[in-house]
């Protein structure tokens, strides 16, 4: 994946599968699944797995790495490389992201925002236009859809001018956002073991006694919708009334209590306490809103409780500014064994 994403953790995914362990009889859900390194690991080891985000831009990336070419045979389109082929082939046009996340936005607002050049915002709303279009027409299948969606963002990710993330864009162009957009493939696996995804608030994901459950909630008081906005308007491919500097789309209706210091900790225990899975793990940091010690005490009330520190890892760098002044922080796991469910937790 191309995403320098918040709270990814690709470079611990080894050691917390190593924790997980080899499939059961249950589904692997990972419930926040952001980009999806935890949920692919788990299926290429082996586990059915089930992703969700409350950000339809992360599930369908997550998604769209559990699939294989048996999945996505895109018959009606002569294959996947000729989809995708027609798709770098369209005429550009001038459409929603044009409008508002290119410098056409100062026809209308007094903002030139410079997500995208002029040409690749064009391009972005011509491919997205035209996998609408053959969805309508059932040329494509949702799970083709959903890879086709997720070729779009990460060329898109590629081209934007950004620091990293969507939460504003950067005065001047960089060198990579003056490249043209392109789609590209993805490296699909021959085979992979059965995928399925929900984009819902984590308290209303599906789940069994059976399943294992894998939980990396946000640590700190970064609102993912609001980061990633421009990512979600293209996997939604909506028209979102938006305003202000950088044209963020309504995002409060999805703003998270784990991003709270207030409220995180008692929104981990009372999500673990209603989920019926009895195996649980979950992922926190050294730098989150609760500390490590109060979390481990609460989650002693729900069960059998096990802690497995990973490795160091760098902070989120966005610029050079923030490399220079990164420290690295300690990322952990809990295994959570639930024997008892405590009526008063959620009180």
């Amino acid at each position: 994946m191309s995403f320098r994403y918040i709270g990814s953790k690709a470079r611990v995914v080894e050691t917390i599968m190593d924790r997980i362990g080899l499939p059961n009889s249950g589904t692997f859900i990972d419930a926040f699944s952001g980009t999806g390194a935890v949920a692919e690991a788990a299926s290429r080891a082996g586990w059915k797995v089930h992703v969700n985000d409350h950000l339809s831009s992360s599930a369908i990336m997550s998604f769209a790495r559990l699939v294989s070419k048996t999945d996505v045979l895109f018959s009606k389109l002569g294959g996947y490389a000729s989809a995708v082929e027609v798709l770098n082939s369209l005429e550009p046009q001038r459409g929603f992201i044009w409008r508002e996340y290119s410098p056409a936005s100062s026809q209308h607002c007094s903002v030139s925002r410079m997500y995208f050049t002029e040409g690749n915002a064009q391009k972005i709303d011509a491919i997205r236009g035209q996998i609408r279009e053959w969805r309508s027409r059932e040329d494509i299948s949702q799970s083709e859809e959903r890879v086709l969606i997720a070729d779009l963002m990460r060329a898109a990710n590629r081209v934007a001018n950004t620091a990293g993330t969507y939460g504003c864009f950067l005065s001047r162009w960089q060198r990579q956002s003056l490249d043209d957009l392109v789609i590209e493939p993805a490296p699909l696996r021959k085979s992979a073991p059965r995928a399925s995804m929900s984009a819902v608030d984590v308290a209303a994901v599906p789940c069994s006694p059976e399943d294992t459950v894998y939980l990396d909630p946000p640590y700190t008081k970064r609102q993912y919708a609001a980061y990633y906005h421009i990512l979600e308007t293209i996997a939604l491919g909506d028209e979102p009334e938006v305003d202000g500097v950088c044209g963020i789309r309504p995002w409060r209706e999805k703003a998270s209590d784990f991003c709270y210091k207030t409220r995180a900790a008692k929104a981990i225990e009372m999500l673990i306490h209603a989920l019926p899975a009895r195996r649980i793990f979950l992922s926190y940091s050294t730098e989150g809103h609760v500390p490590i010690t109060l979390l481990g005490d609460a989650l002693s009330n729900l069960g059998a409780v096990k802690l497995h520190r990973l490795q160091n890892i760098g902070r989120y760098r966005p610029n050079r500014a923030a490399s220079e002044a990164a420290s690295d922080v300690g990322e952990v796991l809990f295994y959570i064994e639930k024997t008892a469910q405590r009526s008063d937790v959620a009180a």
